[in-house]
């Protein structure tokens, strides 16, 4: 990939780049709509992700080139103007994270020649923005010798997302992106930042992603709708209990006073929020244990939780994720992601694997009209210079 890297960089740019970087993808294991209701998260780096090329220039302009939107050619802009502009599409994402970081006193005096290339899928829910951020970041900080500790980049790209992208996401795409480690995963305490690392090195078993291939047209709506419906839960759960967030209450504390929210739907969305995030803390010890049966059996009980209390699953995620089920030498499967289509994953026994995806894969298309696509997904370690 390096040297496919340079002999990229040299056919756009005309010259050889300086430093050659990567940022994974990363999937949720299991903690699913639960870090903006004050739970754990526990997700992981993976080794699909974007790479990124850079040379510095002796003016002040910035030229961007990806080859996943080659038909958009280089996009040039100037370091004095790094105002978000709809026009400039992807390249505002490494577009604010340049601008926070000036923002912030770093000193970037010089203009560069960017090249990104990206295996994860458009829309997959793999998080290719968070990637695209912290792969700048990790760029920036080594050309420029900026000294930045991985937090504050994780920081700086969760604030481009927030409000330079203007999209009302939590922290756990680009904490697993900047922090990951090789096999393992990340416990991640939404509220705190405080976080575990877990030993999740699968032995005969691999995860497997499965992209529906569906669009997730409807994940930002339905995303606002599940936060608002949660919120009302808790405001109302708040006048008999001293809570700050659903991720505070046992399941023995919900189903004790749950007939003070008074609303049917309201209950199934906040009973997913604190059984979720019980599901996750169970995860990390079944990890823990190397107890895998345990894990998967938790990752099929997170799928029906999302699909009948939470409803942000859908047909194609079910069909997948039910079928992946009931194969052999599977030990669980959920979606993972917004939801209304990205992806879903499955714990695989290798040996099965060609057998799984064929049955999963010809079930699908039968039911959906279209293809999945399956991916091996192994935990990599994070954002880094190659």
């Amino acid at each position: 990939m390096e040297n496919q890297l340079k002999e990229l960089f040299y056919s756009v740019f005309g010259n050889d780049p300086e430093g050659l970087y990567f940022a994974p993808g990363r999937i949720n294991l299991i903690g699913e709509h639960t870090d903006y209701n004050g739970g754990y998260v526990f997700p992981a780096a993976i080794t699909i992700g974007t790479y990124g090329a850079v040379r510095k220039r002796e003016d002040q302009k910035l030229r961007f080139y990806s080859e996943n939107f080659a038909e958009l050619g280089i996009i040039e802009l100037s370091l004095a103007d790094l105002t978000y502009n709809k026009e400039h599409d992807w390249t505002n994402y490494p577009k604010g994270m340049i601008y926070y970081l000036l923002e912030e006193g770093y000193k970037i005096n010089q203009g560069m020649d960017i090249l990104f290339y990206g295996t994860i899928p458009n829309g997959a829910g793999l998080s290719s923005s968070a990637s695209i951020e912290l792969l700048t970041g990790v760029l920036l900080n080594d050309q420029f010798d900026l000294g930045i500790d991985m937090l504050d980049l994780v920081l700086t790209g969760k604030r481009v997302e927030n409000q330079f992208i203007g999209v009302n996401s939590g922290i756990m795409d680009q904490f697993a992106i900047g922090m990951g480690k090789k096999d393992q995963a990340i416990l991640l305490d939404t509220n705190t930042l405080d976080y575990e690392m877990v030993p999740a090195a699968f032995g005969e078993y691999v995860i497997v992603i499965m992209n529906t291939n569906k669009r997730r047209e409807l994940a930002d709506s339905k995303y606002n709708e599940r936060r608002a419906e949660c919120e009302l839960a808790l405001s109302r759960l708040q006048s008999s209990l001293d809570i700050q967030s659903l991720g505070e209450l046992t399941d023995e504390q919900f189903e004790e006073n749950k007939q003070v929210i008074a609303d049917d739907t309201l209950i199934k969305r906040a009973k997913h929020a604190v059984t979720e995030n019980q599901r996750t803390l169970k995860a990390k010890q079944a990890l823990v244990q190397n107890d895998l049966a345990t894990f998967g059996l938790l990752l099929n009980a997170s799928h029906a939780s999302l699909k009948d209390d939470y409803e942000v699953t859908g047909i194609e995620l079910d069909t997948l994720v039910e079928t992946a089920q009931k194969q052999l030498g599977v030990l669980g499967a959920r979606m993972t992601g917004a939801g209304f289509g990205g992806c879903a994953i499955a714990l695989v026994k290798e040996s099965v694997l060609e057998e799984f995806i064929k049955q999963v894969s010809a079930s699908y298309e039968e039911k959906i009209g279209y293809v999945a696509d399956f991916y091996v997904a192994n935990i990599d370690d994070g954002a880094r210079k190659l």
